[in-house]
């Protein structure tokens, strides 16, 4: 742990305001070591913000800019900055790829919160950080399962987890047709794999057992 009189100096960036607002609240309050010294909502706002750059960056991997999470990564290492990446989902794959990249860390967001604390004093020292639960996930292997779009994952992700299938759309930035026009081509995938997710509760089940989302 580093010292109080030297502490970690993170950023933030997520586009949940209600989010930012409440992780920024809980760090503060949970680790003396580590301060807050922007939360913004935009990877643009980041770059350009008087305290860049910074220690650690906590990223939202999904934020909807279009902009490659590895050109982030890159831009982030080449400044010194060290990431850690939330998420909504856990795709083994989406995970990877990330850690590939140069995340040092990747946190789903219905993790527990002192999971954040634990990530960002790991990737200020440049170690990696994902959680036990996370690491099987990783380590799974699953047969047959269909092979599913970036997209398609990130649909059944969201929609596992109990989020409303208007909620699913607003969140990926597509109209609510098209977000059933997902459900229903990714039902029909499994479906010809062997496997009935006609349910909510089934498709949860293959969604944890995929490695798609945490349990």
């Amino acid at each position: 742990m580093t010292s109080v009189e030297t502490p970690i100096r993170l950023a933030i960036v997520d586009d949940h305001k209600m989010l930012l607002g409440a992780l920024t609240e809980w760090i503060r309050g949970a680790a003396s070591d580590i301060s807050m010294v922007a939360a913004v909502p935009t990877w643009p706002e980041l770059l350009t913000h008087s305290e860049f750059p910074v220690d650690v960056v906590l990223l939202d991997l999904d934020l909807k800019d279009n902009i490659p999470v590895s050109l982030k990564l890159s831009i982030l290492k080449t400044t010194g900055v060290k990431t850690v990446l939330m998420s909504t989902y856990s795709d083994p794959a989406v995970v990877r790829e990330a850690l590939a990249s140069g995340a040092l860390g990747y946190l789903v967001k219905t993790e527990d919160p002192t999971m954040i604390v634990e990530a960002i004093r790991a990737a200020y020292i440049g170690e990696s950080f994902i959680s036990h639960e996370l690491d099987i996930a990783l380590n799974a292997t699953t047969t047959g399962s269909p092979k599913l779009s970036a997209q398609e994952r990130r649909v059944m992700a969201l929609y596992a987890a109990g989020e409303p299938v208007k909620s699913v759309a607003y969140e990926l930035g597509i109209s609510e047709e098209t977000a059933k026009s997902y459900l229903k081509r990714i039902r029909e995938k499994y479906r010809a794999s062997g496997f009935d997710v006609g349910t909510k509760v089934a498709l949860r089940k293959r969604a944890i057992l995929d490695g798609i989302i945490l349990d």
